[in-house]
Parts: C-alpha cells; structure tokens; sequence
C-alpha cells in the first residue's frame, strides 16, 4: 500500500520541514513509507494573481534538502515536457497533472528519465481511457506507472468520484492512487480561487479502499486554512494519521 502526503506547494523551508517530520514519525510509528509530496509551481492556479510557488531551481533545492535530512522518498508534478530531465535528477515519481495527462510529449518526457511516472486522470476521463496515457508512458520506457483518480467535472464548480474507475484502472496498471483531498475540490468555486469540503476525505479514503484502491494521496497542512493553495481540501496535518491508520 503507497502513501503520498504533503503540502500542495513550497511555500517555506519550515513547512516542509515541519510536515516531513511528522511523516517519519508516522512511518516510524505505523510502519509506512510515506512519500512526500510538494509543488515547485502550481501552473494551473484559477487567477493570475495566485501564489504559484517557489519556481523549479529553488523548488528542486529545497525538495532535494527534505531527501537529505529526512530520508524521505519525494513526488512533484512537472508542466512542460523540459522540466522532466532536471526534476527526474531530485525526485523519485514524476506527477503528471490531470488536465495534461493527454499531453504525448509531457508524459514521454517523464517516462523517459526513468522515474516511476504518476499519471493522473483527468476530470474529462473515464477510467478506461487511462489504458492510453499509460501506454504511452510505458512504450517511452517507463517501468513503473501508476494511475490516480481526482474525481471528474460534473457541472460548474463541482466534481464527482465514480468509485467504478479505480477497479477500471486496476485493469491497466498494477498501481491505482486515490486523490482523497483534489477529489473534494469545488474548482474556482471561492471567487477566483478553488474552494473544498476537506470534511469529506477520511470518507473519500475508505470508499477508495472498498473499491480495490492501493494508494492514497493526501495533501496536509499543518493550518490548511492559512495554506496559499488549495486550503479548503487539504487535510489538517494532526489528522493524517488517523486518516492513514484507518487504512491500514
């Protein structure tokens, strides 16, 4: 069973450190391997005047020092197809956004470095359609792909999980994510900005498991409610633990 937990994107040195700390006392205690998660640049930010994120030099630097004091396995997401090679240098899994996961050079740039690639599935996507992603990675040399589900786009400012796509991916890849905190979005739903229902994700993360899921991705934050992206559906730090208890 893989864990990936962490903020949604660098905002300081003592954030990263205060989140990583707490997943090595979580997999010192539960006996996990939590891979932690951060983004150097959230691309994708619903207004220009969002916080994107530390950018790719200092992001890979501060991603590379939470490997080094931590020891702990690192996961980031890429937007363009030249990112791959230097954040594949840092990291152990390459993230391949939802909205780009038909982007044929974005993910054969990731398969290429050899890094295991998570490809997420878009919100326009069935499960089904995930097989072609996935070989495309696959066939660029990617040995290890997993696939992750964040629920799909279900009228304006609202998305839906079919619990169906997970047994559906598991017929493609060996390895299906459930992304119980973007699974709670409600994209550009706070006046310029992505509200959430954060309440929802312990339930987000059962269900995936009644459904086969064998991965789950939180993002946490020690105060999601002060957090410069995604606030509303990230998971409270403090209960991360439980969350990841009741799992396993």
């Amino acid at each position: 069973m893989k864990f990936i937990a962490g903020p949604c994107v660098i905002e300081s040195a003592g954030l990263l450190d205060e989140v990583a700390e707490r997943l090595v006392a979580i997999n010192r205690r539960l006996g996990t391997d939590i891979i932690f998660k951060a983004s150097f640049d959230k691309a994708n930010r619903t207004s220009i005047a969002s916080y994107r994120g530390v950018g790719l030099e200092r992001g890979l630097q501060k991603l590379a020092d939470v490997r080094a004091k931590w020891g702990l396995k690192i996961l980031t997401d890429i937007h363009e197809s030249w990112q791959a090679e230097p954040v594949g240098e840092v990291v152990d899994v390459i993230q391949i956004p939802a909205f780009l996961c038909r982007q044929t050079d974005l993910v054969v740039a990731a398969a290429r470095t050899g890094k295991t690639v998570n490809i997420k599935k878009a919100q326009f996507l069935s499960g089904a359609d995930m097989r072609y992603p996935y070989e495309k990675a696959r066939q660029a040399g990617a040995v290890d792909v997993w696939l992750t589900e964040r629920g799909n786009s279900f009228g304006y400012n609202n998305l839906v999980v079919d619990f169906r796509n997970i047994p559906d991916m598991l017929k493609i890849a060996p390895t299906v994510i459930m992304d119980c905190t973007h699974s709670v979005q409600r994209p550009g739903a706070a006046g310029g900005k992505t509200g959430g229902n954060r309440e929802f994700v312990p339930a987000m993360a059962l269900a995936a498991k009644a459904f086969g899921a064998n991965g789950y991705f939180f993002e946490v934050h020690p105060d999601p409610d002060k957090a410069l992206s995604d606030g509303p559906n990230m998971l409270e730090l403090d209960k991360l633990e439980t969350v990841i208890e009741s799992l396993i």
